[in-house]
């Protein structure tokens, strides 16, 4: 049976992947940092529920012993775990940013580095990053969260590179607007470690803010959309690099290739 390691399945597209792969018969390993959210797991049916906080390697090398130590292999690694931290670039201090690279692209560097030896020793794997539309496109307000997924993109397009003679493929998920806690947290974020009183932009955060919690997302899909797609490459003999997930990441992604860098700035200033 085919089996796949998620990391970040407290809530969002992490838990909505692994009940998904579940139903299709896949054999799912959840993790997650907070202990009780590997209790919810496993109440859910999730009886091989791991603990994980990606940002530390002793824990990454744990679960992927344990998993050996059950099924002998590992097929597909999804890099999920993250959040993001708005704020201005000028506003975010580099404590800050530091935090927001720990869990989004060192963790994520980490827990890939683990696992490229066991999928060369077996011969094959898949390993699955979650990047974003802000891995392709800069939103304002954005600048730590855009940069992390910057770096998932430049680590990911020179891994394949490196493992082009192998049966190891990485794949990048570029998703949109999706239903989940996200935007929750993030407004958390904001709120926490962001001096939005003394800030030259605090007008437009205290406004964002306000918009966050009454404004209607354009193109936002369920994460199931995510569920499916993550299956698809599952399926897949040899998949494709990179995939799309949202109209906002195929418009977006398609205007990138378009305008010239000052009309998309336009354009992009116009997104909250």
């Amino acid at each position: 049976m085919t089996n796949i390691i998620i990391t970040g399945c407290s809530t969002g597209i992490g838990l909505e992947t692994a009940k998904y792969l579940k139903d299709k018969f896949i054999k799912v390993y959840p993790t997650a940092r907070d202990p009780k959210d590997v209790e919810m797991l496993k109440d859910l049916g999730f009886e091989h529920a791991m603990l994980l906080d990606v940002t530390k390697p002793e824990m990454i090398t744990m679960v992927i012993e344990n998993v050996l130590a059950l099924d002998g292999h590992i097929d597909v690694w999804f890099n999920n775990a993250g959040y993001g931290q708005p704020g201005a670039v000028e506003d975010i201090s580099t404590p800050i940013l530091r935090e927001q690279f720990e869990t989004n692209v060192f963790g994520l560097h980490e827990c890939t580095r683990q696992i490229i030896p066991v999928m060369r020793e077996q011969g094959q794997g898949k390993i699955i990053q979650h990047s974003s539309v802000l891995g392709i496109i800069s939103l304002f307000g954005r600048g730590a969260y855009n940069a992390s997924k910057y770096a998932i993109e430049g680590l990911t397009d020179t891994l394949r590179l490196e493992l082009k003679d192998t049966d190891i493929y990485p794949v990048l998920l570029n998703t949109g607007p999706i239903i989940s806690n996200f935007r929750q947290t993030a407004v958390e974020k904001l709120e926490e470690n962001v001096d939005i009183e003394h800030s030259i932009f605090k007008e437009k955060y205290l406004r964002s803010l306000k918009e966050r919690t009454q404004k209607k997302v354009p193109f936002k899909e369920g994460a199931d959309a995510v569920a499916a797609v993550v299956h698809k490459i599952i399926l897949a003999d040899q998949p494709k690099p990179r995939y799309y997930i949202t109209k906002a990441t195929y418009l977006l992604g398609y205007l990138k290739r378009l305008l010239s860098t000052s009309c998309l700035d336009k354009l992009l200033m116009k997104i909250e």
